[in-house]
């Protein structure tokens, strides 16, 4: 097994419950992560609780978005907790964090993926790393929330 822990911090120009709404709730997620574009046609299935402790995100895709499910474990105004399981393309679980702080001009989110890959997948993060497979990703997702943070809040 190889483990691995990547993180990525930006200010989001907003404060800090409008930063934490826009991650406690799976349903916020399609507009920023930068995952959601992998496949136009990937079923997606929300269950649990709307958002916090207990709501539930699974998915299923093509090669690119694979297939998985994610649940909020922890969830307070400063941090939230997802545990995160890969189906396909690989099998894999890991923690991902969210920390939120108050700082000048909005909030500053570090979003933190950890966890551990076995098999092929083990074998292939020992040359190309993890850092390298999935920090561009948390950066574009960074700036999806940045750009999506600066815009009017929906009053729903």
């Amino acid at each position: 097994m190889t483990t691995y822990e990547v993180s990525r911090s930006a200010v989001l120009p907003c404060d800090i419950g409008r930063a934490h709404a826009l991650i406690d709730d799976f349903r916020e997620w399609p507009a920023w992560s930068p995952w959601e574009g992998l496949d136009p046609d990937m079923s997606r299935t929300y269950s649990g609780t709307d958002s916090g402790v207990g709501a539930r995100y699974t998915w299923s895709g093509n090669k690119r978005a694979g297939a998985g499910a994610m649940e909020i474990t922890a969830s307070s105004p400063e941090r939230i907790e997802v545990a995160l399981e890969f189906l396909k393309p690989f099998k894999s679980r890991s923690t991902v964090g969210f920390d939120l702080v108050t700082v000048d001009g909005g909030t500053r989110l570090t979003w933190t993926h950890a966890g551990s890959v076995g098999g092929v997948v083990g074998l292939m993060a020992k040359v190309y790393s993890m850092e390298k497979a999935i920090a561009p990703d948390m950066e574009k997702g960074l700036a999806n929330l940045k750009a999506l943070a600066a815009r009017p809040a929906d009053p729903r």
